[in-house]
């Protein structure tokens, strides 16, 4: 018996529309949303901010990763923070049952969208510039998708079109 994987998992830097576009699709595939920052977040009782102050980072990757192994649900849509890739044990867990999609834009494109980086939650070391992480996350998300999708001349739903598009 073949297993259907029912949910849809976005991965990909901060800015690139993870959470945005994964709200869009929920609702246009009639699949309920996720967000695991959020999860993140309200099992601490904190924002990520905190949790990465407090925590490092590699205290924040250790929670997100508690996090990402105790998802377990299907037909969802599932927005995953831009450290998830991080976790080897938390992809393959939700690749069981998930599509794992990189929304993918240039490093032009993701400065302009998220900004000052100093509150955003961001999960890196401290002194690493976003060009810095964007670089040493690159070949995580390569590796970890399964469906690429260059979202950086695009709105919320043109990606939704060109990833459902893609999936057919």
């Amino acid at each position: 018996m073949i297993k259907v994987r029912s949910n849809l998992i976005l991965i990909g830097m901060a800015g690139s529309g993870k959470s945005s576009v994964g709200r869009v699709l929920a609702e246009r595939t009639g699949l309920a949303f996720l967000d695991t920052d959020e999860l993140v977040a309200m099992s601490q009782q904190r924002p990520l901010q905190e949790i990465i102050e407090s925590e490092g980072a590699e205290g924040f990757r250790r929670i997100e990763e508690q996090v990402l192994l105790a998802v377990n649900v299907r037909k969802h849509v599932i927005a995953t923070g831009g450290s998830s890739i991080y976790s080897d044990p938390g992809m393959v867990h939700l690749r069981k049952n998930g599509l794992i999609i990189l929304l993918d834009a240039d490093l032009d494109v993701l400065k302009k969208r998220v900004g000052d980086t100093s509150d955003r939650g961001l999960v890196k070391q401290p002194g690493q510039s976003f060009e810095d992480l964007f670089a040493e996350r690159r070949s995580l998300y390569e590796r970890h998708a399964e469906l690429i999708v260059d979202c950086s001349e695009m709105d919320h739903n043109e990606v939704c079109t060109a990833l459902l598009d893609r999936m057919e």
